[in-house]
């Protein structure tokens, strides 16, 4: 029993190593910063999804994310932007922002693998995802926001 559980950890954290290692490949990390509204910073290690190829391919395939990560999707200019969860197998938190960080709207809990749109509910040029319940938990809502000091280009 012992052996079969340590190889499935084992397992776990080799899908886990190769997973990152393909994150780590595709995308730059950068630090982020969310001011919450009851008043309390929270940093994430984020991967910055800055072109048309990036902003594609987003967290598909990505079965783990650790508690202090995410995704940045970054636009030059504010538009109705509209996500899916085709290939993505966990749960995300949506947080669609402003240019100057400030929090518009908030998907909380999205479905995996889901061809629905999850949208803004008006232009903006950020879209954060966290692990699904990270919003809730750190009270990340319309009077939040995100800190991130752009040093990325973007290619539309």
């Amino acid at each position: 029993m012992r052996f079969w559980l340590l190889g499935a950890i084992a397992g776990l954290m080799m899908n886990l190593a190769i997973a990152n290692e393909e994150l780590d490949a595709a995308f730059e990390k950068d630090t982020l910063i969310i001011e919450a509204s009851k008043f309390a910073c929270h940093r994430f290690d984020v991967y910055i999804a800055a072109n048309n190829r990036q902003r594609a391919r987003g967290l598909m395939h990505v079965r783990d994310l650790p508690p202090t990560s995410g995704m940045l999707f970054v636009y030059d200019d504010a538009r109705s932007i509209s996500m899916w969860m085709k290939n993505t197998y966990i749960s995300l938190d949506m947080v669609f922002a402003r240019a100057d960080g400030s929090v518009v709207t908030v998907a909380h809990d999205t479905e995996p693998l889901s061809l629905r749109s999850v949208s803004s509910s008006e232009p903006v040029s950020l879209v954060l995802e966290l692990n699904a319940g990270t919003a809730a938990r750190l009270w990340i809502d319309k009077n939040s926001r995100l800190i991130w000091e752009q040093t990325h280009d973007t290619d539309e």
